[in-house]
């Protein structure tokens, strides 16, 4: 048995007078209470109780160590009571992490929604295109877009990221749409560098065969910003997520290309320190962001 153990035990025999009584109140065996309290005698190397016919009693040192494991049992008890309420309740501090681009487009407005609802919590929102360690950063749950690693992190499915490919009507204008996969050889593209790296676009036609087209053009960048800024300049194609596309398709500035294709779509998920114990604040505001991104969440308005 363990120190608290044993200091549980102890305690109760005091106060019962009895080791029997004890130990039926906390489920143990008279024999079992009998030798916590005879091995903590024995590591204390002092008599903590005066053992008779009429039950047992605290010596002028047990009576010490009973007021003093009295404290530490009710200052554990108070510990456990406080992990309890952060555990259970949407309070403290949730430290988010996400892509800059669906951190600024999407997260941000969600944010401020979701604090409105819970003024208690505080939230710390963390915008960075590389992965980060979540536990060496202190991240609550972190956005992550496309196919998880295998991983000890928890991990909880929101919503599927739709991709599109657009053009500015000046650049259609110009030089024509494409209509099949093999046009786009000739076409002038803005590759985003953090998902097509290699300039190889993959392109799903109407009847489910994929092509793996390679593109070239005046500009690839890591960044969707600058991606999307190119394509409403009318610098060429580019292939964006429907969320980061969406202002400037209603406003005219880029069009849809090639709609009766399909572009392969990501998976979004949060993603946690560990998938056992995760705190109230975590998965309640996983389980309202859920709700927050079902349906058709990349065309609307966050």
């Amino acid at each position: 048995m363990d120190t608290l153990g044993a200091m549980r035990v102890f305690v109760r025999v005091v106060e019962t007078g009895s080791f029997s009584r004890a130990a039926a109140e906390l489920g143990a065996t008279q024999p079992t209470a009998t030798k916590a309290v005879a091995a903590a005698e024995r590591r204390l190397g002092a008599r903590l109780l005066h053992r008779s016919t009429r039950g047992v009693t605290p010596t002028e040192v047990g009576q010490l160590y009973y007021e003093r494991c009295k404290g530490i049992l009710r200052e554990v008890e108070e510990a456990d009571k406080v992990a309890s309420l952060v555990q259970d309740d949407v309070a403290g501090t949730l430290r988010i992490s996400s892509s800059v681009a669906f951190g600024r487009r999407v997260l941000v407005p969600l944010l401020l929604r979701y604090r409105r609802e819970h003024p208690r919590l505080t939230l710390d929102l963390s915008c960075d295109d590389r992965y980060v360690n979540l536990v060496e950063q202190g991240i609550d749950v972190a956005i992550r877009m496309g196919r998880l690693a295998d991983s000890t992190l928890g991990a909880s499915y929101l919503a599927v990221n739709p991709w599109l490919m657009a053009a500015a009507p000046s650049y259609l204008a110009a030089r024509g749409a494409p209509q099949r996969p093999e046009d786009l050889e000739t076409h002038d593209c803005i590759v985003y560098s953090s998902v097509q790296g290699d300039a190889r676009w993959h392109v799903d036609g109407p009847g489910g065969a994929t092509a793996m087209v390679p593109v070239q053009g005046p500009l690839r960048s890591n960044n969707l910003s600058a991606v999307l800024a190119a394509c409403r300049d009318g610098l060429g194609l580019a292939i964006l997520p429907g969320y980061v596309a969406r202002e400037a398709l209603a406003d005219g500035s880029i069009v849809p290309v090639m709609t009766d294709h399909a572009l392969p779509s990501q998976e979004v998920h949060a993603v946690y320190p560990s998938p056992r114990l995760v705190p109230r604040k975590v998965t309640g505001f996983i389980g309202w962001l859920r709700g927050q991104m079902a349906g058709e969440w990349w065309a609307r308005a966050p």
